[in-house]
Formats: structure tokens, C-alpha cells, sequence
């Protein structure tokens, strides 16, 4: 999303000082040892992971580079870096295994997933360990939110949801095409092929498993390309799988810095569909590479979600200042789905903006590995030059800086204090453009339509909020907001409702049985009688 870079195949990872105590994880896929829930030091992750190819570890043709905790700027493991021709290969290896796993029982791939799901909910601990030194998100976070999610997602598809439906029966009069007949027809959901994954750094657990699960479930054969940043997490996932029973070829994943890693994982004619979660300047890149071939594409781009907060919201604005707060707390502002751009009616404008900055401010900051930290650091420290520079814009363009807009004391880490950006008009760019972190700006509005108005002026639409205590009002806002989600006095999701977005926020939908339509074809098949 924005800049998350998890999609970008070209964004290079931060580089930092070598340290053993962040680098946690399992298994022989790091050259020497197989170690399950254990801490990997030196002679694991530091060794140099290896690539995950047609059910074998690779060592990779262009070495590794290393992957860097954003909390204390270490080293928390070797990343693999695919050459292209390897990146091929496991396209290849995917287009050879996609006709017998799609020929396979859907009852069979339920059981795998289902095994695949309590493998990594027994192995929770240590990955969140590494997940939390990836990433930056608090111990709290990366088992619950991130792993624990990830466990979750395979567990939903480890069950078989039905395939075909009959089609009502048509009659046909006697014509050039034959005699008068009664049309029967049935309509059956087929796997599409072979499934290239693109996954985001924000959350390395929960947005590849919600890819690989139901692309699986449905038949089909994965190549995965987890972003530069955090890649081992998906290497343990991986892992998983292939103790889990997964066939050879039928999950594969390549990682790597250079943009070439992404284009071949795209571009190859092996490849039916791209699923990408990412920057919406790299969909479009993407999207036009596969409209050259007709691949399906499934894309979940940025967001600057609008928050309405109408006048009659809650008495004391709790609700309202819970939810848009955690903007700052949730994977520090990095998601995009955050309500990042605050519409306040006027009446209550000054005291939202005074809450919210108080609620900023009292946050605490600091090392994800504290049970108190609420606040971790950003990815890296070419983000977080980026987010101050929009701080900075900011304040060019007229917004006032009520909280946050500096680094925290902290002598390591990515860090930067949550950020309120108030008295903000809609044409600013901070209002305007996705910031990726843990900054909120606020907009006054007079009346509902001029909310609406603003809300809509947007080139995003992924998830819109509205708060307001009048229930008939806030359904009828939320459906005039041109979004593909809008959250009624909430932040919270149903985890079964189709998720996407309108305009350049997204092309698709996916979650519960919607990602099953998502990485599927839909065959008719007609018959007379």
C-alpha cells in the first residue's frame, strides 16, 4: 500500500549492524540445522536462507543481503536473492504441478491446510518472535494479529465450500440452432492456474496466508514473492506447508531486492494470475504486464480512509477518538485501511482535535518487545525519512502540528511520534496522498453533504468510517461514500464480508468466500434435458 514496499519488487531493505538476539525461527531450509521452536542464532537465519523451489531448498544464484530488525537497526537473519532464471523455475514448477493438485480432492486440500494451520499455531512463539524483528510490530501484535491470523486463514479454508450451482432451466424453441428443447445448465468455479502472490511488509504472515489458503483451496499452484523487507517469515510459512504434506511445486517462494525478481514472477508465461497487495503505483506497473497476456489479476492498493464524525457522535467522543487512535498504534499507522483522514462536523471539531491529540500523546513508544509498548518503529529508515517529510509538507501547506512531528529519545530504531495534523484543507497533499505511518489529519466540515462531498474527493477508496449516533443517518451516509468498505462507529472487520476497493484503491475482491470466487474461473456447462 503507498509506500509499503511489501509490493514493490525493485525497494531495497535497510542495512544495519549484525546482532544474534533477533534472529528466531525454524528449520533445515537455512542450510544446517532443523531446529522447530527454537531460537535460530548465527548457525540458522544467519547462515543465509534458501529459496523454496519445486519442493526443495535452492541455494539462491545472487547470494543474500540482510534483513534488518527496525528496532534496534541489527541483522535479524539472511535473505535469499533469486536470479530470474530461478524465478522462472519455480513458475515452471508450478505450471508442472498445477494439473494433478487441481485434479486433487477439495476434501484433500482442506486437510492439508488444516494441518498446515496447527503447525503454525503450535510454532506461534517463535515466529511471532521473528515476525515482531522483522517487521517492528509489538510482541502483542505479531502473535495475535500477524501469526496468529495467518493460523487462522488456513484453518477458514480447511473446509470444503461448494464448487458449482445449477443454473435455472431454459426453454428453447425450434430454430436454425435445432429443436425445441429444455436447457439444462450447471455453473462450477475452476481453479484459474497458477497463482503469482506479490505480499506487503506490513504484516508477512496474515496477507500471504490469505492469499496462498484460498488459492490453494480452489486448485490451485502458488509462487509467492514476499516483500524485501521481511521475506523469512514467509520461508517459515513455507515450511509449514511442506511438513504439512504440500506436493512438490505447489507452493514455491522466491524472494530478492531487485526489480527483476517481481518483473519475472509477473511476466512469466507460466503465470495465469497476479495477486498483489501493494503501492498503487506498482499495481498499475504490474496491471499493465498482465493485461499484455489476459492474466486475472486480484489487487488490494492504497488507502487514506475518510472518518465522518458527525456531530451527534458518542457524548464524549471515546468511540470515535478509540478508533481513529489507532491510526498511531496499529503497526505504527503502516496499514491501509487506517482512517488516516478525519472529517470532523464542525460543532465538534475542536474538542475531536484535542482528544485525539492527548490520546497521541500519552502512547507509549519504544521497544516492541515491552509488554507496554503500544508503538513500534517503522519498517526503515528510508520510510520514516519519508513520513517526516510529508510531516514537513504538512506544516508548508498550512496544517498545524497539534502532536507528535519529531523522532522519539531513542539512540536506535526507526522511530517517529504519532502525528496529528489538524486545521487541513482537502486539496493538501497530507490530505490527499497515502503517508504510510502513524499520522492523522483533520478536516472541519459544516453540513452532511459537505462531508460526503470531501470524503468522495479522493482518489482512493478502500474503507471509509462513520460515526454518528443516529443509526439511519450513518447507514445512509455509508452508502453514498464511494468506498469498498465503510465501518459504521468502528474499526473493526467481519472477516467473511468482501474486501476491495473502489477507484485506485484495488481491482477485486477477496476474504471468506469472496477470495474463493477471487482465485477462480467460472465454467458453464450446458446440456439438453
Amino acid at each position: 500500500m503507498g509506500r509499503r514496499g511489501g509490493g514493490d519488487p525493485g525497494r531495497r531493505g535497510e542495512r544495519g549492524r549484525t546482532g544474534q538476539g533477533a534472529a528466531l525461527g525454524t528449520g533445515h531450509p537455512n542450510g544446517e540445522h532443523t531446529v522447530s521452536g527454537r531460537p535460530l542464532t548465527d548457525h540458522g537465519l544467519l547462515t543465509g536462507q534458501r529459496l523454496f523451489i519445486a519442493g526443495e531448498w535452492a541455494d539462491p544464484d545472487l547470494g543474500h543481503y540482510p534483513v534488518t530488525d527496525p528496532a534496534t537497526e541489527e541483522t535479524v537473519g539472511l535473505a535469499p536473492e533469486a536470479s530470474p532464471e530461478q524465478v522462472r523455475a519455480a513458475c515452471a514448477a508450478a505450471r508442472d504441478a498445477f494439473g494433478p493438485w487441481s485434479r486433487t480432492r477439495p476434501e484433500e486440500r482442506a486437510a492439508l491446510l488444516g494441518r498446515a494451520a496447527e503447525i503454525i499455531r503450535s510454532r506461534l512463539v517463535p515466529y511471532a518472535d521473528l515476525a515482531r524483528a522483522e517487521t517492528g510490530a509489538t510482541t502483542g501484535t505479531a502473535r495475535a494479529l500477524q501469526v496468529g491470523v495467518a493460523a487462522a486463514r488456513f484453518r477458514r479454508y480447511a473446509r470444503v465450500e461448494p464448487a458449482e450451482w445449477p443454473v435455472a432451466p431454459q426453454l428453447n424453441e425450434a430454430g436454425p440452432m435445432g429443436g425445441a428443447a429444455v436447457m439444462s445448465a450447471l455453473a462450477i468455479r475452476q481453479p484459474v492456474g497458477v497463482v503469482t502472490c506479490v505480499t506487503s511488509y506490513n504484516n508477512p504472515w496474515a496477507n500471504p496466508a490469505g492469499k496462498i489458503a484460498p488459492a490453494l483451496a480452489m486448485g490451485n499452484t502458488v509462487v509467492v514473492k514476499p516483500a524485501p523487507q521481511d521475506p523469512l517469515s514467509v520461508y517459515r510459512m513455507a515450511e509449514a506447508l511442506a511438513e504439512a504434506g504440500v506436493p512438490r511445486g505447489v507452493v514455491n517462494v522466491v524472494s530478492g531486492r531487485a526489480t527483476a525478481v517481481g518483473e519475472a514472477a509477473v511476466a512469466s508465461p507460466d503465470v495465469d494470475m497476479v495477486s498483489f497487495t501493494g503501492s498503487t503505483a506498482v499495481g498499475r506497473r504490474i496491471a499493465e504486464v498482465c493485461g499484455r497476456g489476459m492474466k486475472r489479476q486480484l489487487m488490494e492498493l492504497g488507502g487514506k480512509g475518510a472518518a465522518l464524525v458527525f456531530a451527534d457522535a458518542d457524548a464524549d467522543l471515546a468511540a470515535a477518538v478509540a478508533g481513529i487512535g489507532t491510526t498511531f498504534s496499529f503497526y505504527s499507522g503502516q496499514i491501509c485501511t487506517a482512517p488516516t483522514r478525519v472529517l470532523a462536523q464542525r460543532p465538534v471539531y475542536d474538542r475531536l482535535v484535542e482528544q485525539l491529540a492527548a490520546y497521541a500523546r500519552r502512547l507509549p513508544i519504544g521497544d516492541p518487545r515491552d509488554p507496554a509498548t503500544v508503538i513500534g518503529p517503522l519498517i526503515s529508515a528510508e520510510h520514516r525519512a519519508r513520513v517526516e517529510s510529508y510531516v514537513e509538507l504538512g506544516r508548508k501547506e498550512g496544517a498545524v502540528v497539534v502532536a507528535g512531528g519529531e523522532r522519539p529519545p531513542l539512540e536506535r530504531g526507526f522511530y517517529v511520534r504519532p502525528t496529528l495534523l489538524a486545521d487541513c484543507a482537502n486539496d493538501m497533499r497530507v490530505a490527499r496522498e497515502e503517508i504510510f505511518g502513524p499520522v492523522v489529519t483533520v478536516t472541519p466540515f459544516d453540513d452532511e453533504d459537505e462531508g460526503v462531498a470531501l470524503a468522495n474527493d479522493s482518489d482512493y477508496g478502500l474503507i471509509d468510517y462513520v460515526w454518528s449516533a443516529d443509526i439511519a443517518r450513518a447507514f445512509r451516509v455509508a452508502r453514498r461514500l464511494r468506498a469498498g468498505g465503510v465501518g459504521l462507529n468502528t474499526v473493526a472487520r467481519n472477516m467473511e464480508a468482501p474486501f476491495g476497493g473502489f477507484k485506485q484503491s484495488g481491482v477485486g475482491r477477496d476474504v471468506g468466500v469472496h477470495a474463493l470466487h477471487a482465485y477462480s474461473e467460472v465454467q458453464s456447462i450446458v446440456w439438453a434435458g
